[in-house]
């Protein structure tokens, strides 16, 4: 199963947000493990080691960074991907980037807190613990 992580599952492991850390640090042991397949839009990198930089430390940065780049794919967009997030019927185009670039990942699933941002979405999203309670470890 391959699986798109919107950038808040990510801050919850890199910064220990609670009370998401647990959900979430599941979600990406399982794609540490290779149980699933897990994709990062190429934005999600900068944004991850901003907020990680600004909310932690440089080197708290960079080891999400290397994590990251150590077991997932990294998903980009043609110029036809970018006019296709600009159709999509989502009000944030951040979002509708996540959802394009999920689509030509050929993604099960979007996991994200932020379920309203994704209706509309032509990838389903769902909230990291409705995953891990569908999905067996």
């Amino acid at each position: 199963m391959t699986v798109m992580l919107d950038i808040n599952v990510l801050l919850d492991v890199f910064i220990v947000r609670q009370p998401h850390y647990d959900c979430s640090a599941q979600v990406l042991s399982r794609v540490a493990s290779g149980k699933l397949v897990g994709v990062v839009a190429p934005h999600g990198l900068t944004t991850l080691y901003y907020l990680a930089r600004k909310q932690a430390d440089q080197a708290t940065a960079e080891a999400a960074v290397d994590r990251i780049l150590q077991h997932f794919q990294i998903a980009n967009l043609d110029h036809s991907g970018w006019q296709k997030a600009r159709a999509l019927p989502l009000p944030d185009f951040e979002d509708a980037v996540i959802a394009s670039t999920a689509e030509i990942s050929v993604c099960d699933f979007i996991i994200t807190r932020n379920m309203t941002h994704f209706v509309g979405s032509p990838v389903p999203a769902i909230t990291p613990a409705d995953f891990l309670c569908m999905v067996p470890p």
